[in-house]
């Protein structure tokens, strides 16, 4: 993880969103209001992974993960990726893949951007972003 990364999940407090972008969306218009922290050449799994050692899921919420919901139009796209996504909260969260909801596009989108950062990063998989909800650091 960058500097700039490291330093945006440690402002960040309880309740913020940080949004896991894939390499087709719009991170930096999304990020307008916000803080864009580019992750090129990294994978959203990997990254998840890395984040989630420092960054607590709030448990104050049911799905603390959501993932953009596949379109009717793109009805055909597989998400494997998701799967991935669930046995990584897995490891950090007891809710396990329950900890996992989704949102159709255009609110996802509007959530987004509001988000406290948006991470862009060259993640290939098709529906393949995610928004994180902080939950509470335990000392």
């Amino acid at each position: 993880m960058s500097p700039d990364l490291l330093k945006v999940l440690c402002e960040m407090g309880h309740g913020d969103e940080l949004v896991i972008a894939d390499a087709h969306y719009p991170a930096a218009t999304s990020a307008k209001d916000s803080i864009l922290v580019r992750c090129d050449g990294h994978g959203n799994v990997p990254l998840l992974d890395a984040i989630l050692q420092f960054f607590p899921l709030d448990t104050s919420v049911e799905h603390p993960v959501t993932l953009m919901q596949v379109q009717a139009c793109d009805s055909h796209v597989k998400t494997p990726i998701w799967d991935e996504y669930k046995a990584v909260v897995a490891k950090y969260d007891e809710r396990g893949a329950n900890a996992v909801g989704s949102m159709d596009r255009f609110d996802f989108y509007e959530r987004a951007r509001k988000a406290y950062a948006v991470i862009a990063t060259s993640e290939k998989a098709l529906y393949g972003c995610f928004i994180i909800k902080k939950g509470c650091v335990k000392f």
